[in-house]
C-alpha cells in the first residue's frame, strides 16, 4: 500500500461518516461534502492502487524495459538516418528540376486561385 491507497480509503471513509451525520442532522451540505469526499477518497485509492500495479510491473520487468528502451532508441537513429538521406535526395531533386518544380508550383497555385474565385458555394 502506498499513500496515495492509505489516504483514498481515509478520506472514503470520513465521506461515509460526513455524509450521515448529514442525513441525521438533516443538513445538505454536510451530506454534500460527504458524497464530494467519498469520491475523490475513492478516486486517490484507485490513483494509489493503480501506482502500485505499475511499480509491481515495473519491478518484475526490468530487463524488458531496458531492452524496449534500446529498441526504440535503435528506431529513432534508424528513422533520423532515413530521413536525412530522404530530404537530401528531395532537395537534390528539386534543385535538378528547378524549372519543373516552379512549374508545377505556379500550376497548382493557379489551380487553388481559380477554386477560390469560382467554385460554388453552397
Amino acid at each position: 500500500m502506498n499513500k496515495h491507497e492509505v489516504h483514498g480509503g481515509a478520506r472514503y471513509v470520513g465521506g461515509k461518516v460526513e455524509k450521515a451525520v448529514g442525513d441525521v442532522a438533516e443538513r445538505r451540505d454536510w451530506q454534500t461534502d460527504g458524497v464530494l469526499n467519498q469520491v475523490a477518497g475513492a478516486a486517490e485509492n484507485l490513483l494509489g492502487r493503480v501506482q502500485s500495479v505499475a511499480s509491481d510491473v515495473a519491478d518484475a520487468t526490468p530487463g524488458l524495459i531496458e531492452e524496449a528502451r534500446e529498441r526504440i532508441g535503435d528506431a529513432t537513429d534508424r528513422a533520423t538516418s532515413a530521413t536525412r538521406q530522404g530530404a537530401q535526395a528531395a532537395s537534390a531533386t528539386v534543385r535538378e528540376n528547378s524549372g519543373a518544380t516552379l512549374a508545377l508550383v505556379a500550376a497548382l497555385g493557379g489551380v487553388a486561385v481559380g477554386w477560390l474565385l469560382f467554385a460554388r458555394r453552397h
